[in-house]
């Protein structure tokens, strides 16, 4: 059995299992939607086309992923005038799981989460084995040998001072004082062109 559904503007042909990408819907991944706007259903020798829509029919799913498109340049340029614009665009995309196509006005069935873990009912505490592991690890992190820190590294007796490091490799020059750089001469006159007075 499969359906022709419109949503955000577009028609798309689906089944169930089916993996499609709409225009942007609410919601996180994992949330229900249900697509109101059947066209269209075919079921084998069956076929049922609404005028526009078919009466009682709707196509429920699940939001997967909330996404983008490619990239889109649009670039404008008009000849001899210096004048250009570029501007990217990314559409804002949705891929939704089909999970059931339902008629006669059906609701949909609600996805029963297996994976999440059943919480203890109010009032009673956590489990006591997990309570028991919780106080096992503290002590044991706590016993554990505590990290000895090395003594910094004595200086040896082999280092130079640094003065005589850069005597040698400079050579005999760098003995000498060098000479303190002069301040320009100060200009006089205007400039080009100018009266000097």
């Amino acid at each position: 059995m499969f359906a022709v559904i419109k949503a955000g503007g577009k028609q798309y042909k689906v089944a169930a299992d089916d993996k499609i990408t709409v225009m942007a819907l609410e919601g996180e991944a994992g949330a229900q939607v249900t697509f109101a706007e059947v066209l269209a259903l075919f079921d084998g020798e069956k076929s049922d086309i609404g005028a526009p829509r078919v009466a009682g029919a709707s196509v429920a799913g699940e939001i997967v992923e909330q996404t983008r498109g490619p990239k889109v340049i649009a670039f404008k340029k008009r000849r001899r005038k210096n004048s250009r614009r570029k501007r990217g665009h990314r559409q804002d995309l949705t891929i939704v799981r089909i999970t059931q196509i339902l008629t006669d006005g059906a609701k949909p069935e609600k996805a029963k989460s297996a994976a999440a873990p059943a919480a203890p009912p109010k009032g009673e505490a956590p489990a006591p084995a997990a309570a028991a592991e919780s106080a096992e690890a503290a002590p044991a992190m706590s016993a554990a040998a505590p990290l000895q820190a090395k003594p910094p590294a004595a200086k040896t007796a082999t280092a130079k001072p640094a003065a005589a490091k850069a005597g040698k490799s400079a050579g005999p020059d760098a003995a000498k004082a060098k000479k303190p750089k002069s301040a320009p001469p100060a200009k006089t006159g205007a400039g080009k062109g100018g009266r000097k007075g």
